[in-house]
């Protein structure tokens, strides 16, 4: 079976449809969260993605942007864009956000994975360095975690109490590209595809990987997406400057 995970969209319907023009042909198409918030096409990416996808996990900014929970705790950007968010989406495609499942959600038909948007412990935390994923993978029953939040392609892994933190290697930044993770027998993963609408590695291409149940594989993808676009489309909805020059750094 051929799994695309997407997650953290974040409403860059430019990001979002620039990985779908590349993804492979898959079985099952899985969202991390975070369908919108800081972007200025929440419509359009939560139908896009009500349209791929069969499983959901929520997403903080997906939380925020319905009135689940209040924007205590977002920075005044990231505040703003949440409730011009909620303003702006359709009640329908509200009602859809407002009804995602909070993580960890399992594949009965891969048994050995799960999905979260934070962390298998919180679905607000966040996994950013090695230790940060230390009492996570200790406590996993999945060998698997597919989690997001971080917007940080990579994740971590131990094997036999040898830790290793996962990053993608990459020729440059600006080509379409995509990276193999051959997964070990005996070793447990916790793995983020990456954002496709606002990376913060410093590489400003959307991101998103595919896991082959059969190679025992996981393939990072990274993808040139009309940059411009998503930030014209941000700045006339007169949203916080800063939420569309960030695109440009990968921050």
């Amino acid at each position: 079976m051929r799994i695309l995970i997407l997650s953290d969209s974040h409403a860059n319907l430019e990001g979002l449809e620039a990985c779908l023009a590349v993804a492979p042909s898959s079985d099952r198409t899985v969202n991390l969260g975070d369908v919108v918030g800081y972007g200025a096409s929440p419509n359009e990416v939560t139908e896009r993605s009500r349209k791929l996808g069969q499983i959901f996990v929520r997403g903080n900014h997906d939380k925020a942007c319905t009135g689940v929970t209040s924007v205590d705790g977002f920075n005044p950007a990231a505040a703003m864009a949440a409730m011009w968010t909620m303003k702006s989406l359709t009640p329908e495609n509200l009602d859809f956000l407002k009804q995602l499942p909070q993580g960890p959600v399992t594949m009965p038909e891969v048994p050995d994975v799960q999905l979260v948007h934070g962390s298998p412990l919180d679905e607000d935390e966040y996994l950013i360095v090695q230790r940060d994923a230390i009492k996570p993978l200790e406590r996993a029953q999945a060998r698997i975690t597919f989690f997001g939040h971080t917007h940080i392609q990579g994740g971590f892994a131990v094997q036999n109490e040898q830790w290793a933190t996962l990053r993608p290697v990459y020729a440059s930044k600006d080509q379409q590209e995509n990276c193999v993770l051959q997964l070990q027998d005996g070793a447990k993963y916790l793995i983020n595809p990456g954002s496709t609408g606002q990376p913060r590695d410093g590489d400003p291409r959307a991101a998103f990987c595919v896991y082959d149940t059969d190679a025992h594989a996981v393939t990072f993808y990274r993808v040139p997406y009309n940059i411009k676009g998503a930030q014209d489309r941000i700045l006339a909805a007169k949203l916080p400057e800063r939420l569309a020059f960030r695109l440009a750094e990968g921050r």
